[in-house]
């Protein structure tokens, strides 16, 4: 049976922060009302649909026209990108809030849609452990938050292991996010699986029916992506192997890139607990101090990547759907500007990639010249 560490929030009176009730109460309150007055639901709406039967279409219909062998080798190339742009979109958009139980009210759709996760390459039960239970939980506590130990090749936290390497990060970082998919199709998810530790979990033993659907959905994958390509294409496998590169470093770099501009730049914190386990601030409190948007004012990007450049509305609401986050982002502001709490935002997405590559920049320094560093800019 598995057992979690001793980390506990301050209560929301109780928070060192000065206004943290009143704060909470009212961005609850003020968000539950806008829904009230709209008549809107939290979920999907036909936007959301929409949305997703085009990325579908993108995914999908790429793959088909790739099947077909109507089209010469830089076709299907750019084919393959497009495809990659498709996971990436169905991640984002389609299975992130199937799997936070925001698409839809209904328990079985979102069950059916989070399968979207698996049939990309990655495990949808792994994924509610590592990202919704822990780290929007336990963001950006270093030994606990898994999106903070990524790869050893990548230093996320002034608090991680250094490595020789990592002075050099800024450089190859973004390019390393391209594995990511990758990674996930033929390595972590297993890795994750035999971890008896994950983030706050010891002694943590897995169904033995999801351990079968890992099993059956990287089949499925496998079969979709490798094999019959490689049956039904009349290419060399020189050829078939850039096509695949090309799919997972386009899912892997757009994943990698965007996920982590709301937490790795400058302006959010990188606490941690007491020596009794105990945070200095409320939950929510925490989510504003660690977290970031980005781009918000960016239509195109905002629709592609499911409103997670709106990563504050996501981390303080995960069961509303993204597609509602920018409606209810003025709200979250202007709340947090009322009483005194930080509200991160990048203007536009090169800003934040800017800023994200300044901190692997300067994560890279050796561990003593770090925290302080860190510090300097939160």
């Amino acid at each position: 049976m598995a057992t979690t560490a001793k980390i506990r929030f301050a209560n929301r009176n109780a928070s060192t922060f000065e206004n943290a009730g009143a704060f909470i109460g009212d961005v609850k309150l003020r968000v539950a009302e806008y829904f009230e007055s709209t008549g809107r639901s939290r979920h999907a709406d036909w936007r959301m649909v929409l949305k997703t039967v085009l990325l579908f279409i993108l995914t999908f219909g790429s793959y088909g026209l790739i099947l077909s062998g109507l089209f010469s080798a830089w076709g299907m190339l750019i084919l393959a990108i497009m495809m990659g742009a498709g996971f990436a979109g169905l991640g984002f958009s389609v299975a992130h809030d199937a799997l936070h139980g925001a698409y839809s009210a209904n328990p079985t759709i979102n069950k059916l849609l989070g399968f979207t996760f698996d049939f990309t390459g990655a495990n949808g039960y792994m994924w509610k452990i590592t990202h919704n239970v822990i780290h929007h939980t336990y963001t950006n506590i270093d030994g606990v938050d898994e999106d903070l130990s990524v790869s050893p090749l990548l230093r996320l936290s002034p608090r991680s292991r250094y490595y020789w390497f990592h002075r050099f990060q800024h450089l190859y970082g973004f390019f390393a996010y391209g594995f990511a998919t990758m990674n996930w199709l033929f390595a972590k998810d297993y890795q994750q699986f035999m971890k008896k530790e994950i983030g706050p979990y010891t002694n943590k033993t897995h169904p033995r029916k999801e351990i079968a659907f890992l099993i059956f959905g990287k089949l499925v994958v496998y079969t979709y992506t490798i094999i019959i390509p490689l049956l039904v294409l009349d290419i060399p496998l020189w050829q078939f192997l850039i096509g695949f590169l090309a799919l997972h470093i386009t899912a892997g770099m757009i994943l990698g890139i965007i996920f982590q501009l709301a937490h790795v730049v400058e302006g959010p914190d990188f606490p941690v607990p007491d020596d009794e386990g105990k945070m200095e601030h409320a939950w929510i409190i925490h989510e504003m101090l660690t977290t970031a948007n980005f781009a918000k004012k960016n239509k195109v990007l905002s629709w592609y990547v499911g409103g997670l450049n709106y990563q504050i509305e996501h981390h303080l609401f995960p069961q509303t759907c993204s597609i509602h986050y920018p409606a209810i982002s003025g709200i979250v502001k202007e709340t947090a500007e009322e009483h005194g709490v930080p509200y991160y935002d990048q203007p536009t997405l090169f800003a934040a990639m800017g800023s994200h590559y300044r901190m692997l920049k300067l994560l890279g320094e050796p561990v003593e010249a770090t925290e302080s560093a860190v510090a300097s800019v939160a």
